[in-house]
């Protein structure tokens, strides 16, 4: 498919063909949806979403996108000066190849036919992906939390690519207490009983399993005290009437968060997506983090978030701390928040100027 580039925004899919997935499988006829901003002469940009997130990092002004505070005209990251491409990660369910694709074999959807992935089949699909593009080379790769695996596994996998790396919101590997909320979110929704197996229609998905699973997500995003303090114990209704009331305003804003995810998610590409990370450790198969440290180039440049549960800024800390021991250009910044994990959602003005210096620092590393 030939893709004609908008010098502004474009978004479409492309097909980047057959995928050789890590587990020895071959997705056939892969597609790749996008978003693409900015002049097709600029340094390009990678970003990378996070679990729930898609292809679109800026978005327009009716539906802007994740980052699109911080990536803008005269931004942090100034489309002005940059051109900025955002894939949809396979298994994800916004255009990209997974469970609700046709499976070209049968002729009807994956659904749980579909391959497990990896954060590496990810990053190997996008890079498939940029080639349909020829683009050779990356100014940089940005991402959080899942787009921070990605962030990673960029440096590892095609280390002369990029000029520099921003993983942010992430840590070498998944730890054990992000796995095991990842393991309560996953049985929410293999118990839903509309499941059934992962062969649900669209008229009776698994709602509630859902909805179950990105409560169990939102009170690990952000922290306690903020939490408590945007709350309060408020009432919106008397306490003790019945088991399934919503009494309390932190109760009614789970609820509306996990409702709110059923309309705009699949349930099955949750599923995938949450054990691709859980997989995510750049050491393995490579002699553990330190050694996999040994094959990144790039200058890494490492943002955290304090209160981040599920990714603590000591292990990415520690990470840094060990790539500049063995010669590596690294930085590490801890940003202090009340958001925890999500603070790389928001508060950009706390931390988008650490991207920004970076960017503006050199045009181009030379290996």
């Amino acid at each position: 498919m030939k893709v004609q580039v908008a010098s502004l925004r474009e978004t479409g899919t492309i097909n980047i063909g057959d995928l050789q997935l890590e587990s020895g499988k071959i997705l056939y006829d892969t597609e790749l949806a996008y978003e693409r901003i900015g002049s097709i002469d600029d340094p390009a940009i990678l970003i990378c979403h996070a679990l729930t997130g898609s292809q679109y990092a800026v978005g327009d002004d009716d539906n802007p996108g994740y980052w699109s505070n911080l990536i803008k005209s005269d931004g942090y990251i100034n489309t002005d000066n940059y051109q900025i491409i955002s894939f949809n990660v396979i298994g994800g369910c916004n255009g990209s190849t997974g469970p609700l694709s046709i499976n070209p074999n049968t002729g009807t959807t994956y659904q749980t036919d579909f391959p497990f992935i990896t954060v590496r089949d990810m990053v190997k699909a996008q890079y498939q992906g940029l080639q349909k593009f020829n683009i050779d080379h990356l100014h940089a790769v940005a991402g959080g939390s899942l787009g921070g695996m990605q962030v990673l596994e960029w440096g590892i996998l095609y280390p002369k690519m990029m000029d520099m790396l921003f993983p942010i919101a992430v840590t070498p590997y998944l730890i054990d207490y992000a796995i095991a909320f990842n393991n309560i979110a996953r049985l929410a929704i293999l118990q839903d009983p509309k499941w059934n197996n992962g062969n649900y229609s669209q008229d009776a998905i698994p709602e509630h399993g859902l909805s179950l699973a990105r409560m169990v997500g939102m009170i690990t995003y952000r922290s306690g005290d903020l939490f408590n303090d945007r709350f309060g114990r408020e009432q919106k209704a008397p306490a003790g009437v019945a088991h399934e009331e919503i009494a309390y305003e932190v109760e009614s804003y789970l609820d509306y968060q996990g409702k709110k995810l059923t309309k705009r998610f699949d349930a099955n590409s949750y599923l995938y997506l949450l054990k691709a990370m859980d997989t995510h450790d750049i050491g393995r198969e490579r002699g553990g983090w330190e050694k996999a440290a040994e094959l990144i180039q790039a200058p890494l440049h490492a943002i955290s978030y304090s209160g981040d549960l599920l990714f603590p800024p000591n292990e990415l800390n520690k990470f840094v701390n060990h790539a500049q021991k063995i010669g590596k250009t690294a930085s590490f910044e801890q940003v202090e928040t009340r958001f925890g994990h999500d603070g790389f959602l928001v508060e950009f003005e706390k931390w988008g100027n650490i991207l920004q210096e970076n960017l503006r620092k050199i045009k181009s590393y030379q290996y």
